[in-house]
């Protein structure tokens, strides 16, 4: 009997607790399914990326190494990036950003010596011993139209002197993780200055950061006065992509050498994409820009 009684009562109790238990179960097991659809780290309802309908077949290239980098600083194109290569003028950002760092007197003046000179390529300069500019002034030519006897002249005139100056530019390279890449000279001159497009990456990363480098770097034409009683000098930026109002740049610096071929490195934006772009190792004068409009248009007519 008492048992019967006990089977009774017991058994719609366990039978409920087991309904409302296994509910609860479900409900549990739901709610953790959801969280897995809609949790953005499992990818299960992450935006797409823009990028996925780019076919990266179809963007042809004539430099040796190409990067794209999109403001995530996530791959959009990779070509050949982890491959140290010279970077001739390139160099000058990082003489830039070393300059900068130091909070020398921009307003300071210097003087070109033959010091200054270029013993390395032998090339030439409209900036003559004995003209005189200030610190940003020699900074800004060294940026828009790459001035080698100005990039020469900032690093002799650091404090410590230019091998000093010199081993802060690796520093900062160290500093940026730029483990491919070495600096031997502040103008991009020796053509063992070298980095891998993967470490210019970085390197235009952090010179974005830099007001005085995104400005001069997009200057169109600056004028200076260096000598006394004459007239003024014009320069030139190097980048001709500046001139083409379908370009919004925001930061550039090109490179040549016989060692390094065509050089360009770009902070731009496409399609409404903040975009850096390192195109190394170019043949032909017009190449790096013409692999930047094939980029623009890769990108452009694929998203």
């Amino acid at each position: 009997m008492v048992m019967w009684i006990m089977k009774k009562f017991l058994l719609p109790c366990c039978l409920s607790f087991a309904l409302v238990t296994g509910t609860g179960m479900a409900a549990d097991n739901a709610t953790q399914l959801a969280k897995l659809e809609t949790d953005p780290a499992n990818g299960q309802s992450a935006a797409h990326s823009p990028w996925e309908s780019l076919n990266p077949k179809k963007l042809q290239l004539k430099s040796t190494a190409a990067l794209v980098l999109d403001q995530q600083g996530e791959d959009v194109y990779a070509k050949q990036v982890s491959e140290a290569h010279p970077i001739a003028s390139i160099t000058k950002l990082m003489t830039a950003m070393v300059i900068l760092d130091s909070g020398l007197d921009l307003q300071e003046k210097i003087t070109i010596t033959k010091e200054d000179r270029d013993l390395i390529q032998l090339t030439g300069s409209r900036l003559q011993y004995g003209a005189t500019l200030t610190r940003g002034q020699m900074l800004q030519l060294a940026l828009m139209s790459s001035e080698n006897r100005a990039a020469a002249a900032l690093a002799r005139t650091w404090p410590q002197g230019k091998e000093a100056f010199v081993a802060a530019m690796n520093t900062k390279a160290v500093s940026l993780g730029m483990h491919s890449s070495h600096f031997y000279d502040p103008a991009g001159l020796d053509a063992r200055n070298v980095a891998s497009a993967r470490d210019l990456g970085k390197m235009v990363h952090a010179a974005m950061s830099y007001p005085q480098i995104r400005k001069a770097t997009t200057t169109r034409s600056a004028s200076v006065y260096p000598y006394k009683g004459r007239g003024e000098l014009r320069f030139n930026n190097t980048n001709r992509l500046l001139k083409n109002a379908g370009w919004d740049i925001q930061l550039s610096k090109t490179g040549y050498l016989n060692e390094a071929g065509r050089c360009l490195v770009m902070h731009t934006e496409i399609a409404e994409q903040p975009l850096t772009i390192v195109l190394l190792n170019s043949y032909g004068k017009l190449t790096p820009f013409g692999d930047s409009n094939r980029i623009r248009k890769w990108i452009e007519s694929g998203i």
